[in-house]
């Protein structure tokens, strides 16, 4: 192995880097290493200008005397440490403190020998090789599980994206198309109505109108679903609404209190927030069995939360850990495509959801205040995803 500890292969060639100012002692020590079977090329040097420089060079392992005149084992070891080389290095000196080697093995040596006891050198120098190697095949694999992650997560923000963009494609065609054809179809039933030669014709013509009707009152419910308009509103006035209607729907009791009137958010904060809380809400109404549910909506220094909290029975450990508990991991996949992230927190009191968006990782501080645009929180570009009543 020479010049990579992280090769699978044993040790039979290592590159050693020698801090040690006496050549007997160096001579002693290579002789040792080679003892053990290793095939040693070393490099000696004594002063911390020849020790800086050979640090730019591939090495296996160094070792180093405690006291060289001028420098100091310790001195080389808080070196390499900041040069951010990681390679095993060994302490070795002729007397050394157990304090010393205390400090030593917390900066970082991988062990520390006696001069008088070198027959255990090669054995040390293989044990402390074999252990930055599994170091580094740790560090390897812990960076590609952080990539793998990344990766995830931005796969996750994507379909996130994606979803939504064919909700407000659908909800686009829904009005567009669906409700402009049921609006005809409605006007023709209508002059069919009038013209019906017969009762029988007309009563059918009543009937297929009241199901147009349906159609058409279904179609804005179904859009807002899709992607909610009221958010042109902007998310206070979103969120306000939100709470009436699950109280109206549900029958529990739902406040919404907000530190602002009006807020001027980044493009994508307002729909998070939204979806986080109508997700909250579904799940009170599917689990929570509570009588009381409160929204608060703040932002501080900077920071925008939203925070859903009910009286209900609360969330168990394996409620939490359920395999297909997807909407929970969608929440925390959700915030992050605008740098939020979601805690949960529950218990016998109840559960509580925080959303926390800090708004300079989203864009620029937003300008706030009860005097900011109502027209939506969005900023003042159109957004083509929203619609008006069929």
């Amino acid at each position: 192995m020479k010049g990579d500890i992280g090769a699978d292969t044993p040790v039979r060639s290592l590159r050693v880097l020698h801090i040690e100012d006496s050549e007997l002692d160096h001579e002693l020590a290579m002789a040792h290493l080679r003892r053990g079977g290793a095939q040693v090329e070393a490099v000696r040097v004594d002063t911390e200008a020849q020790f800086r420089e050979a640090l730019g060079q591939p090495w296996d392992l160094i070792l180093s005397d405690y006291n060289v005149p001028g420098f100091s084992g310790l001195k080389a070891l808080e070196m390499l440490r900041d040069s951010g080389l990681k390679l095993p290095f060994i302490l070795v000196s002729g007397e050394i403190g157990e304090d010393v080697a205390v400090a030593a093995m917390r900066n970082g040596a991988a062990d520390y020998l006696l001069k008088a006891n070198l027959a255990r050198l090669g054995p040390a120098a293989e044990h402390a090789i074999d252990a930055f190697r599994t170091l580094r095949a740790r560090e390897r694999a812990d960076r590609e599980l952080a990539a793998s992650r990344q990766r995830l997560s931005e796969l996750a923000q994507h379909l996130q994206t994606s979803v939504e963009m064919e909700r407000a494609a659908i909800a686009r065609e829904i009005h567009d198309d669906v409700g402009g054809s049921l609006s005809a179809l409605k006007f023709d039933l209508a002059w069919l109505g009038r013209h019906a030669p017969t009762p029988e014709i007309k009563a059918r013509v009543d009937s297929a109108t009241e199901m147009v009707n349906h159609a058409l009152e279904a179609s804005p419910r179904i859009m807002h679903n899709l992607r909610p308009a009221i958010l042109e509103q902007g998310l206070v006035a979103a969120l306000q609404w939100l709470a009436n209607r699950f109280e109206r729907r549900t029958g529990v009791v739902c406040s919404f209190r907000s530190s602002h009137d009006h807020l001027q958010l980044p493009p994508g904060v307002p729909l998070v927030a939204y979806r986080t809380a109508q997700e909250a809400l579904t799940n009170v109404s599917k689990h929570a069995q509570a009588t009381r549910v409160s929204i608060d909506l703040s932002l501080v220094q900077g920071v925008l939360s939203l925070e859903v909290s009910d009286n209900g029975r609360g969330l168990s450990g394996a409620d939490l850990a359920k395999a297909r508990s997807f909407g929970i991991r969608g929440l925390h996949e959700r915030a992050s495509t605008v740098g939020g992230w979601v805690d949960l927190s529950s218990g016998t009191g109840g559960t509580t959801l925080i959303l926390s968006i800090p708004l300079d990782a989203v864009a620029s501080p937003s300008t706030l205040g009860p005097g900011g645009p109502t027209a939506g929180d969005e900023g003042h570009e159109h957004d083509p995803s929203t619609w008006g009543e069929l």
